[in-house]
Parts: C-alpha cells; sequence; structure tokens
C-alpha cells in the first residue's frame, strides 16, 4: 500500500465517522476550491504495544522523518510530528500519546485490564492505524469513569485507533484570504466550532493559526446500550512565514491543548 492508498483508505474511515467534514469538503469543492490536508492526526497510549513509535512506522517506512516533538503537561500527554522532506503536498502526520503513569492507579488499572484483553497478534499488525476499536464493545460506564480524569482517554477508549482529524489548509484556498473568513463561512452553513480558548487558537505572530469544528456526534454501541458521544472534528490551519521567508511547518503546543478538546464530550 503506497502513501497515497494509506492516506485514502484513512479518509474514507474517518469520514464514515465524521460526515460532516465531507459535507464540508464538499462545500469547499463547491465553491471552486482544491482542498489540500495540512495535517492528519491520531492518538494513542504511552503502552510500548501501541505508542507513537508503533503508529508512526507505517509512515516512516514510506520516507516520513521526526521533524516536532511537544509536550502537554496539563493533559499528560507527549506528541511528535512527522513529514515527508521534499513533498510539501503530503501530509504532515501529528501523533499524541497518553502518559499513563500520571494518572491515578484505578485509570491506569483499567486501561491495562482493557489493552491486556486484546488478542496480542493485533499489536504486531502493520494496520494499527486502521484498526479502529479493538477493545470490545465498550462499557459507558468505563468510559464516564475514564471522562473524569481523561476526555481523551475517554474517546481512545471507545475509537480507538483512526485518524482522529484532517485538517484543511487555508493556505491552499484561493478563495477565503483568512482563517477567520473560514470560520465565517462555516459558522454560515451551520456547523458548530469549538471555541475553547477561543475560535481562533494561535496568532500570527505565533506563525500558525488553527480552529475546528465539534466533533461529530454519533450513536456508539455500549453494553449498556446505544449512546450518543463525541466521534472526530475537521481542522482548519492557517501558516505563516517565517523571517526567512519559509512557511513555518511545526505546531504550538498552547494551540494544540485547546483543539484537543473538539473531542470532549458534549449534549447536541
Amino acid at each position: 500500500m503506497n502513501l497515497e492508498q494509506i492516506f485514502e483508505r484513512l479518509w474514507n474511515d474517518y469520514t464514515a465517522k465524521n460526515p460532516s467534514a465531507y459535507s464540508i469538503y464538499n462545500l469547499f469543492s463547491d465553491h471552486g476550491e482544491k482542498v489540500q490536508n495540512d495535517h492528519i492526526a491520531f492518538r494513542t497510549f504511552d503502552d510500548a504495544r501501541m505508542d507513537i513509535k508503533v503508529l508512526a512506522e507505517p509512515f516512516l517506512e514510506r520516507g516520513y522523518k521526526l521533524v516536532g516533538q511537544y509536550k502537554f503537561s496539563q493533559k499528560n500527554l507527549s506528541a511528535k510530528h512527522f513529514e515527508l522532506p521534499g513533498n510539501e503536498k503530503s501530509p504532515r502526520v501529528f501523533i499524541s500519546e497518553l502518559i499513563l503513569e500520571n494518572f491515578s492507579s484505578a485509570m491506569q488499572d483499567t486501561i491495562r485490564t482493557t489493552i491486556d484483553r486484546v488478542d496480542p497478534e493485533v499489536w504486531k499488525s502493520k494496520d494499527l492505524i486502521f484498526a479502529g476499536n479493538p477493545f470490545g464493545i465498550p462499557s459507558f460506564k468505563t468510559y464516564e469513569l475514564l471522562r473524569e480524569e481523561s476526555e481523551y482517554a475517554a474517546w481512545l477508549y471507545v475509537h480507538g485507533f483512526r485518524a482522529n482529524h484532517f485538517t484543511v489548509s487555508v493556505n491552499s484556498l484561493t478563495g477565503f484570504g483568512t482563517i477567520e473568513e473560514v470560520n465565517e463561512f462555516l459558522k454560515e452553513n451551520g456547523f458548530l466550532l469549538n471555541s475553547s480558548g477561543g475560535e481562533v487558537k494561535g496568532s500570527k505572530e505565533q506563525l500558525l493559526k488553527q480552529s475546528s469544528t465539534l466533533a461529530e456526534i454519533i450513536p456508539i454501541k455500549f453494553s449498556e446500550g446505544v449512546r450518543e458521544i463525541p466521534a472526530c472534528y475537521y481542522e482548519f490551519a492557517e501558516r505563516f512565514m517565517d523571517v526567512g521567508g519559509k512557511i513555518f511547518s511545526g505546531f504550538i503546543a498552547g494551540s494544540a491543548d485547546k483543539i484537543f478538546e473538539s473531542t470532549d464530550f458534549y449534549k447536541k
């Protein structure tokens, strides 16, 4: 499977979970835009069976290189981002992991037990990035308990391994000059934006502005019955030139911290 096929498979799975992203993509297309993906993101635990190193492997094998590393102390996360050298159109890959030792023993036990009951062969697969939820039918009670300590952990427990979000490159759009214009366009068409820290995270001075929709609310089959919870979201990124005349290619931890909250539980 080549990179194009990987991203296409991830996109198809992502839009199946997040149909509003496909609607937004089509909105831009109907306005004559050719949407370019700025980056794609994954979530995982810092367990050696599925950590950043494991999820990054399919991309590293196809030429991607580590470019940036980030820490999110409030959410107990670390992250890395990867790029394909010499190919600016190939999306960045951003992978974050939850640092389990920073949480209560009860939560650690819950996560470890959940991981341990999965067939070990799953963790050896090169297709882990497409695996979705390998943990089995989730418990809504467990989901709620995990949310008390980490919305991130609760999301991962239910949705597993998939693209958490794709990202529209605002720079690639011809009919929108700024991310603020993109946001207004989205709101005019009925889409809800993540307002944590403001609808626009970051600034021109930081060389990156980001915004995102709130995650799609979808029905999930829990052991206690079907419940509606947030799934995935769509992000938007506007990048600026540094003093050397090069477009900034990294991420701002403070902004990403708020973007993570796009999947926090909310009711429609």
